[in-house]
């Protein structure tokens, strides 16, 4: 089992295949996603990865964050989360994951948090029909009728679909498939709608219903270190070079 990833939500836009298929699409974000902790067995009881995603100033980082994340030698991050994996697929502190942890045609989970809708009425919130428009209905009806029941129980049951607080929720979007990635812009699309608004971050995991695409990195898609740059030699300093000692007189120099 792999680690996910950290990514934030830009907006929509589409797509077009060979075949002229058009997809709507998500596109994600992908900004500086690193391991800033290792969970292992044997000291925390399970395995697991830490990510951290995004990049914030330090001055609104905790302190306590600020010492976590300065023992892994990354900077301040946005957003942290935990993500378990099997124990043959866990990573070093300060690698960075990137897009290509995940293939073109693979299908994955996302999990999000809902745009917030306020305080709504049932029929926003739970899609009902209200009640009659026209006589006998005196300004009420969008309200959701009758509630109770007989004398017996002689309550509202809990559950009861109400008026209420509506959004701003975990949610789960199953088997969205993945169209593209883009290491270089650190973009991830994905078709199909994602949940959250604008800018909000979302996890990205391997489909838990679906099998994993055997040419899928393993244990993750990590950025290739730099290549070191080649010390160049110092150059020799210029030197003096020895004049050239003067000829001896010949024979004929003589006679003149």
């Amino acid at each position: 089992m792999r680690t996910g990833l950290l990514a934030q939500k830009l907006g929509m836009t589409r797509v077009f295949t060979d075949e002229g298929e058009h997809l709507p699409v998500t596109v994600l974000k992908v900004d500086g996603c690193e391991v800033v902790a290792v969970r292992r067995r044997e000291t925390d009881g399970y395995d697991a990865v830490q990510l951290g995603g995004g990049k914030a100033k330090v001055k609104r980082v905790g302190k306590a964050m600020r010492g976590h994340f300065a023992k892994a030698k990354v900077a301040p991050k946005s957003q942290v989360a935990e993500f378990r994996v099997s124990e043959d697929a866990l990573l070093e502190v300060g690698q960075e994951l990137v897009p290509t942890h995940f293939v073109p045609g693979q299908f994955v989970d996302v999990v999000g948090t809902s745009i917030g809708k306020g305080f709504a009425g049932a029929m926003k919130r739970h899609n009902f029909a209200g009640l009659r428009a026209s006589h006998g209905v005196s300004i009420s009806h969008r309200s959701h009728g009758s509630t109770g029941n007989n004398q017996d129980p002689g309550k509202v049951f809990k559950g009861k679909k109400m008026a209420g607080h509506m959004g701003d929720r975990r949610i789960t979007m199953q088997n969205l498939r993945i169209v593209a990635t883009d290491d270089a812009a650190g973009l991830i699309l994905v078709r199909g709608n994602v949940p959250g608004a604008k800018g909000g971050w979302v996890r990205i995991s391997d489909a838990r219903k679906r099998p994993l695409p055997k040419e899928t990195p393993f244990p993750a898609g990590l950025r290739a270190a730099a290549p070191a740059a080649e010390a160049e030699a110092p150059a020799a300093a210029p030197t003096k070079e020895a004049a050239p000692a003067p000829a001896a007189d010949t024979a004929e120099d003589k006679k003149d």
